[in-house]
């Protein structure tokens, strides 16, 4: 028998917009990829039974178990596509342990569960394959494994949720608030009726985790991220920023910090936080419900990857392409290979640490509320100067009877620096308030 012919049983866990998104996909494999048509989707577990559907499906194959899909002996990959941190870690475990390789777009348990998951797996001789896990249907977890693996990578700094770049991307363009935004956003289906995960910050904390474990070799803790929001985003803000020359951005970055010798790993700086991106940086334009990585890295250079971060469309291709990534593999192994591929299964090959926040560098914005006396610039930049802070531009906006607004651009310098320069300068009797401080890059 030739083993080619064979088509590769898919346990589907969950017929959400993505799950649905992917049924459509091997259900519909004319003109698509030859592989498509090696899919056999076998199971797909469901909340509920008689929920109508977009999709034609046989409801024999259905089942409200997900236990059950994947304990199918019929099921060799499973697809989880539920969402949440349980059942979906205690699933994708089970498969591993029953030999069967696994396609997730779950970032909430990849960032915290990765190496576990990845441990496992590669003790197993199966793989997890995480593609849709962050960015959408851009590419980006594969090219970090393979494609940029002779590359010493130096930094990732990633638009990396689509709900905040669209707020962010409104208030810039129409001079709506937030809220406004915010309710325009959930219309729209862009935004979740509970958009915490999103607006701060911690679905960009998640993603970058995974890209940081992928481009640096090594797992960091999730939870020691430092995350902050775009809740208190001002209208002021973005506008001072534009005036200034920059667009107000919510980055996630994570940073290999070569001079770095805290302790003998590999010291990262990861962050996530609103941070203004000058005009001429490419990240400056992507704007809406779009995403963009930047990849620097030795010898490549900068790279880009741009597109749709979500969506069903998007997420389903990821999905797709790292179920076929998996069958043709398994087809191989039917006909005699045996061994896992090291660039796909991409397990952690060095240790890695966040280095202390205090000693992490660069540039900052801050917004003072002053009182409008003489002197007042020249004792900020005094206590700026007596924290070896150097300054790049300091600007007086809106003097009026009420006081001044002044915003400081500093050159690159260790959070350390800044934050002690802003509890003294706090302290001046001018210093009506320290408004808003955000970094720059």
């Amino acid at each position: 028998m030739n083993t080619m012919n064979k088509k590769i049983g898919i346990g589907l866990l969950g017929l959400g917009t993505v799950g649905t998104g992917v049924a459509n996909i091997v259900f519909s494999s004319a003109g698509r990829h030859p592989l498509v048509s090696k899919i056999n989707i076998k199971r797909i577990a469901v909340r509920d039974l008689q929920r109508k559907r977009s999709l034609e499906i046989d409801t024999s194959i259905l089942t409200t178990d997900p236990f059950e899909v994947v304990k199918d002996p019929n099921v060799e990959v499973v697809v989880e596509v539920m969402g949440g941190i349980e059942p979906a870690r205690s699933l994708i475990m089970l498969a591993i342990d029953l030999g069967k390789s696994v396609v997730t777009a779950n970032k909430a348990v990849v960032a915290r569960y990765g190496k576990e998951i990845s441990d496992a797996a590669n003790a197993a001789g199966v793989y997890v394959l995480i593609e849709a896990a962050v960015g959408g249907g851009i590419p980006i977890i594969e090219p970090l494994k393979q494609s940029l693996g002779g590359n010493k990578i130096k930094k990732v700094t990633g638009i990396i949720n689509g709900t905040t770049n669209f707020i962010l991307s409104q208030m810039t363009k129409e001079g709506a608030n937030y809220q406004d935004v915010l309710n325009q956003a959930q219309e729209l289906g862009y935004a979740e009726a509970d958009p915490g995960a999103d607006v701060n910050g911690h679905d960009a904390a998640d993603k970058i985790a995974i890209l940081s474990g992928l481009a640096f070799g090594g797992s960091i803790k999730r939870e020691s991220i430092p995350t902050k929001g775009i809740s208190n985003i001002e209208n002021k803000e973005i506008n001072y920023a534009n005036q200034l020359g920059y667009e107000l951005k919510l980055l996630a970055i994570a940073e290999h910090l070569e001079n770095y010798s805290e302790i003998k790993e590999t010291s990262l700086a990861l962050r996530v936080e609103p941070t203004l991106v000058p005009n001429d940086h490419p990240l400056s334009t992507v704007n809406g419900v779009n995403n963009a990585i930047l990849i620097e890295g030795d010898p490549i250079g900068e790279v880009m990857f741009y597109g749709p971060g979500a969506g069903a469309g998007p997420t389903a291709s990821a999905v797709v392409a790292d179920i076929l990534n998996i069958a043709g593999i398994k087809l191989m192994q039917n006909s005699g290979a045996k061994s896992l591929d090291p660039l796909l299964s991409a397990s952690s090959w060095r240790k890695c640490h966040l280095a202390n926040p205090r000693e992490i560098s660069h540039k900052n914005y801050v917004r003072l509320i002053t009182a409008d006396a003489p002197g007042v610039i020249g004792s900020i930049g005094n206590i700026f100067g007596n924290h070896k802070v150097s300054i790049e531009s300091i600007v007086q906006f809106d003097s009026n009877i009420e006081g001044a607004e002044i915003i400081v651009i500093t050159h690159k310098v260790s959070k350390g620096q800044i934050i002690d320069s802003l509890l003294e300068i706090k302290k001046l009797s001018e210093v009506i308030q320290i408004a808003a401080h955000l970094s720059c890059l």
